[in-house]
């Protein structure tokens, strides 16, 4: 009997991302003009787009807080909007 880790993260394994691609999901060490990251990021959102897991991806990255690069869909900026303020 085999046991699944409760934070498995398999669904990586079946992400479209993977490849060549994935060079698209960050900006580069040497920075990007704006034109060229909206394209990049466009290109990104269009492959999540067609991933069939991308709720799972978009979860990790809220449940983690990602700071860099597209994930499920949204840049870092779209997740930030998406959290929820801590009540103080």
């Amino acid at each position: 009997m085999s046991v699944v880790a409760i934070d498995s993260q398999d669904w990586q394994l079946r992400a479209a991302c993977r490849g060549p691609a994935a060079e698209l999901f960050y900006p580069p060490v040497a920075g990007e003009a704006r034109d060229q990251r909206r394209a990049r990021e466009r290109a990104a959102k269009a492959i999540c787009a067609t991933c069939s897991v991308q709720a799972d991806c978009l979860q990790y990255a809220m449940r983690t807080e990602e700071p860099h690069g597209v994930w499920g869909g949204l840049n870092e900026h779209e997740r930030r909007a998406m959290r929820v303020p801590n009540a103080r």
